[in-house]
C-alpha cells in the first residue's frame, strides 16, 4: 500500500470533455484575432498602395499636361508665327544698316544680367519605405522580445560592469 497512490476522487468525464472543449475554442478564438489582425494590416497596406498609384498618375498626367502645353509655346514662339503675328500687328521688317540706335545713360550692356532660374522638371522618385514596415509582425516582435533592455543608468542587462 505504501508504494500505490490514492486518489480521492476522479474527473468526471463531461468534465473533462468541457475542459477540452474551452482550450479547442480558445484556440479558435486566438486564430481567429490574429488572422483578423493580418486582413486589417493587410488592407491598410492594399489601401495605401493604390493611393499611391493614384498619385503617380496624377504626377504623370500633370508632366504630360506639362510638355504639352511646352510644345504649344515652343509653336506659338516660333520664327515664322511671331513673325506673322508682326506682320498682322502692324509692324515690319527694317534694314540695321538704316535703323537709328540711341544710347541710354545709365545702361551698361557689359553688366552682368540677372536671369530667371532653370526650369525643373518634377521627376517622380520612387517612394522611401521605412525599414520598419518591411519587417513581418513575427521578426518584430523577435526583435522586441531579444532586444537587450536598458535601465535608467543606461548599461545594458540593467547590471554595471
Amino acid at each position: 500500500m505504501k508504494n500505490q497512490i490514492l486518489q480521492a476522487y476522479k474527473q468526471a468525464p463531461w468534465r473533462i470533455q468541457i475542459q477540452w472543449i474551452g482550450l479547442f475554442m480558445l484556440a479558435v478564438v486566438l486564430i481567429a484575432a490574429i488572422t483578423g489582425l493580418y486582413l486589417n494590416i493587410s488592407a491598410q497596406a492594399a489601401t495605401s498602395g493604390r493611393k499611391i498609384q493614384y498619385l503617380e498618375s496624377d504626377i504623370e498626367d500633370i508632366n504630360n499636361e506639362i510638355a504639352d502645353l511646352t510644345t504649344q509655346l515652343a509653336k506659338a514662339q516660333s520664327t515664322k508665327n511671331m513673325r506673322v503675328r508682326a506682320e498682322e500687328l502692324g509692324f515690319k521688317m527694317i534694314d540695321p544698316n538704316n535703323a537709328v540706335y540711341l544710347e541710354i545713360p545709365g545702361y551698361d550692356p557689359n553688366a552682368n544680367l540677372v536671369l530667371a532660374p532653370p526650369r525643373v522638371n518634377i521627376i517622380a522618385e520612387s517612394p522611401i519605405v521605412k525599414s520598419s514596415y518591411k519587417i513581418s509582425l513575427w521578426e518584430w516582435f523577435i526583435d522586441q522580445i531579444w532586444q537587450p533592455t536598458i535601465n535608467s543608468t543606461g548599461f545594458e542587462g540593467g547590471m554595471l560592469p
